[in-house]
Formats: C-alpha cells, sequence, structure tokens
C-alpha cells in the first residue's frame, strides 16, 4: 500500500495527546469519587461496575480516528480488478513438427486441447480470435464471444510446412488493430517482402508508441514448437506488439536440445527456441511458459486463464479507510448508549 498524500500522516501525532487526555479525565474523576464511610455499603449501592465495557467505546473511537486519519493521507493498493472488456488472440503453431509425439498424443492435438479448455474457461464476455501460423499466417476465426465458433476453428487445423513465428503475431496484431494499417500482405502469404522493405513500411504507418504492456483490454498468445524459418522477424514483430501496449504470452513446447522428425518420405531438425520466446514476452511485458509435456500444456493455459480476466491496477482506497472509521465511530455510539445511556 502506498500514499498519495504521506504528509498527512502527521496527524497522527494528536492521537497519543487523546490517549493521555483521556487518562487524565479518568484519573480526575476518581479523586472526585464522593467518601463514604463503608466501602461495603457503596459497592451494595452502585452494583457491579462497568469493568472493560467503560474503556471499549473510546477505544473504538480511537480507532475511528485513527483508520479516518489515514484515509485523509489517501492511501492506494494494487488490486486484481476484473476487466470489462477483452480481446485474446491465440497465434498457435501448425507447422508440421507439431506432428511429433514427444507430447501425447502429439504436439498439434496436445495444444488443441489445451487450447479449447482454455477457452472454455473464459468468461463469456471474454471474446477470443485464432490466428493459425506455420510458413504463413491466416485469422481462422476473428474474434467472437462464441465458443463454439472458436473451437471449431481450432478443430479445423491443417499442418503446413514452416514456421513464421513473426507472422502470427503481426496478424494478431493487425486483427486487434484493424484500422492502423498494418501491413499484412506479406505474412498471409499474398506478397513477399524483405525484411528490409517490411520494416520501413511499417515505420511509416504505425502509430505513435504506446508504453509496453499498457493496453489492458486485449492480449496475444501465441504456441510454438519450433524456431523460425521464414517471414519477419519475430522480435521485429514484438516491438510493434510493444508499441500497440499489447502483452503477448508465449508457451514453447517440444524439446530445446532438437529433435529429427520425419512422415511422407521426408524429414526436418526442429528446435524450440527459448531464447527468441523470453525476449518476445520481456519486450511486451508478457510471460514466457516451457510446455514439455500435454499436462504441462494444460496447467499453463490453466494459469493464462486466471490472468486474461483480470488486471493489477493502483487504486485509491481512501473510501474504503472512510467507511470502516465511520462504521467504528458508530459502533462507539451505539454501545456507549447501550451500555451508559450517553456518548462516550
Amino acid at each position: 500500500m502506498s500514499l498519495i498524500w504521506p504528509q498527512m500522516l502527521a496527524l497522527l501525532a494528536l492521537l497519543p495527546l487523546l490517549v493521555a487526555l483521556y487518562f487524565w479525565l479518568l484519573a480526575r474523576q476518581r479523586r472526585a469519587t464522593v467518601r463514604v464511610a463503608s466501602i461495603a455499603i457503596a459497592k451494595l449501592a452502585l452494583g457491579r461496575g462497568p469493568g472493560w465495557r467503560r474503556h471499549l467505546p473510546p477505544l473504538l473511537l480511537l480507532l475511528a480516528l485513527t483508520t479516518l486519519l489515514l484515509a485523509v493521507a489517501r492511501p492506494t493498493a494494487t488490486l486484481r480488478l476484473p476487466l470489462a472488456e477483452r480481446t485474446i488472440m491465440l497465434a498457435m503453431d501448425v507447422s508440421g513438427s507439431m506432428r511429433a509425439e514427444d507430447v501425447k498424443p502429439n504436439r498439434l492435438v496436445a495444444s488443441q486441447e489445451a487450447a479449447k479448455s482454455f477457452v472454455n474457461k473464459l468468461p463469456r464476455e471474454v471474446r477470443v480470435g485464432v490466428v493459425a501460423f506455420a510458413g504463413t499466417a491466416a485469422v481462422v476465426q476473428a474474434p467472437t464471444a462464441s465458443r463454439d465458433d472458436v473451437i471449431k476453428a481450432i478443430d479445423r487445423f491443417q499442418l503446413q510446412r514452416g514456421t513464421a513465428t513473426g507472422s502470427g503475431i503481426i496478424l494478431s496484431l493487425a486483427t486487434l488493430f484493424p484500422d492502423d494499417g498494418i501491413e499484412i500482405q506479406h505474412v498471409t502469404g499474398q506478397r513477399n517482402f524483405p525484411g528490409k522493405d517490411f520494416a520501413a513500411k511499417q515505420e511509416a504507418t504505425k502509430r505513435p508508441p504506446a508504453a509496453p504492456g499498457s493496453y489492458n483490454s486485449a492480449a496475444i498468445i501465441m504456441l510454438t514448437d519450433g524456431q523460425r524459418t521464414t517471414g519477419p522477424d519475430p522480435l521485429d514483430a514484438a516491438r510493434m506488439a510493444a508499441d500497440h501496449g499489447i502483452r503477448v504470452y508465449t508457451v514453447g513446447v517440444g524439446t530445446t536440445s532438437g529433435e529429427t522428425i520425419g512422415f511422407e518420405g521426408w524429414s526436418m531438425r526442429v528446435r524450440l527456441d527459448e531464447e527468441t520466446l523470453k525476449n518476445i514476452s520481456l519486450l511486451t511485458h508478457g510471460e514466457y511458459f516451457y510446455a514439455g509435456t500435454a499436462e504441462d500444456l494444460k496447467q499453463v493455459y490453466e494459469g493464462l486463464s486466471s490472468r486474461m480476466v483480470v488486471e493489477r491496477k493502483e487504486t485509491e482506497v481512501t473510501a474504503l479507510f472512510a467507511a470502516l472509521g465511520a462504521l467504528l465511530a458508530l459502533l462507539s455510539a451505539g454501545l456507549s448508549l447501550w451500555w451508559f445511556g450517553r456518548v462516550a
């Protein structure tokens, strides 16, 4: 917790003075007690004394004043608040290496099942879009609140050659910001620009940069099992996402040491590029997750489902302190009236 006006805490110095005044009044009251001939007679006349009840209302009042003085300092706290509106883009690798069976039954099926479970656990107000990428990228489902449409899109994945991780990020970003002029022809295979031409085109059309991670109404989750073999540099794509304030959460599936897989008469060497995935998440203020098994992948998506629907936000909580102080003051006054017929 932090304070907007910490200098107001100086007012707390008044509280010890109030405590001293209370005990001074008690002592004065004792000295002013009428002398009687017999203590026994006095006890019979007065009955049982108030005991601890005598001190409880003043103590509650002291706590009320303390809480109200803290409220004057305008306290703030970092709270996890639900997002009223959220769009999540799933950018999923459908390259041929996803048929590897080191993640059972294979990487593709495990990722599909985990993604579908993730989608079903999201609140209904969260929209989900799906981008599939291999050598190029394609929007297989525009952002929608329909869970059935998203799941059907995930089930339609078809394996292709190549791994263009940068294309998956850029097309996801273009889907989230359709009016920003993001050049996407080359990532969808319609045109083929060299890397330098791509960077120049994006520099000419991009919006004024936002603070990385500052856009709280959308996020990208990218799952891949290999290193980039074609398409734009994924770190350039990550910088574009960072300039839009979009967080990219990366999920790596497979082996980091490399593995040779083959099917239908051809083979290829695949290796998970963890360093690049970590840098993507670092640049965009997202987070990197490694999933070596189907169970790991499921747990990753379960953890992401909670991250995607709340935001951590510094919020002023002065009203809570003021309400608590008022409640304690009312309780003090109520007990005093109930027990002694007067306000302490």
